[in-house]
């Protein structure tokens, strides 16, 4: 794995990382999407994609979770550049959160104003049924650790980042319409994240719900924090996969959850498509 220039800052790491990114490609997009478990196939439709792995990219580390091609997709969406995680990695892979929210880092430093986030996750809303999409309007992170924690550099942002709008409200509201113009409802809702790798335990799941989250998952949080501490707009949109544990008396498994993102694949395809022009013709 080719590894970061050893002894420098992690914005100088970052900025090497989107040095290697550029000679790769002439295109210079301004939005950038991560792709979680099963979602990964809409990097598939790029018009004149360039995919590199993540191993030859400095900094990027090996995505180890089933369903995460690891790799970086750069190309067209409709005419509009984009580039795509094709998999994220995650903290219960054993990385730490600097090393899970370093591509985003990276993406700041090429021009990205607009990062889409996108998970699997577990529904906890009796409203979200399986299969059901949720933009995600706030979160709850009970990690046990944050992305910020350690020094700070000022290049990228404060100290103390404001979160009070972590998912930008136009954003929501513009992915509900678009979401609506192809007859799919996309409801607003609260993203618990969970360090993992076990599932829920029915208790852990009663306290969340207590705490108003409607979805819970592993991954999404760090990724949003990083990208807000930078000022990046940040979208988030959940796909249902499955029932919460004590929500559903039905044991989970990961290939449920391939197989529920492998069934909306398509709606799910179309409204990304949708919300990337959208995003693109307000700049």
């Amino acid at each position: 794995m080719t590894e970061g220039v050893a002894g420098t800052s992690l914005y100088e790491r970052a900025e090497h990382a989107a040095r290697v990114i550029r000679a790769r490609t002439k295109l210079e997009p301004r939005i950038a999407l991560v792709l979680g478990s099963g979602l990964g196939g809409f990097a598939d439709e790029f018009q004149e994609p360039i995919g590199i792995p993540y191993d030859e990219i400095p900094g990027f580390k090996r995505s180890t979770a089933q369903g995460h091609a690891g790799r970086l997709v750069i190309g067209n969406v409709d005419e509009v550049p984009v580039l795509a995680m094709q998999g994220r990695v995650h903290y219960y892979e054993g990385y730490s959160l600097e090393e899970v929210t370093f591509p985003v880092r990276t993406f700041k430093l090429l021009g990205v104003k607009t990062l889409i986030l996108t998970n699997a996750s577990g529904g906890i809303n009796v409203e979200l049924s399986q299969g059901a999409l949720m933009v995600i309007s706030d979160h709850v992170n009970l990690m046990g650790d944050n992305p910020l924690r350690g020094p700070n550099d000022e290049r990228f942002g404060p100290r103390f980042p404001d979160m009070s709008a972590v998912y930008a409200p136009d954003l929501q509201e513009l992915a509900i319409e678009e979401a609506r113009a192809i007859g799919t409802e996309l409801r607003r809702g609260i993203y618990g994240a969970l360090s993992g790798p076990n599932y829920e335990t029915p208790a852990e799941i009663h306290l969340l719900r207590n705490l108003g989250a409607d979805a819970v998952g592993m991954s999404t949080v760090p990724e949003a924090i990083v990208a807000r501490h930078m000022g990046m707009e940040v979208l988030g949109i959940s796909c249902i996969t499955n029932m919460a544990a004590g929500i559903s008396d039905e044991p989970i498994n990961h290939e449920e959850v391939m197989a529920t993102g492998d069934r909306v694949r398509d709606t799910f395809a179309e409204l990304l498509r949708r919300v990337v022009n959208r995003v693109h013709s307000r700049v």
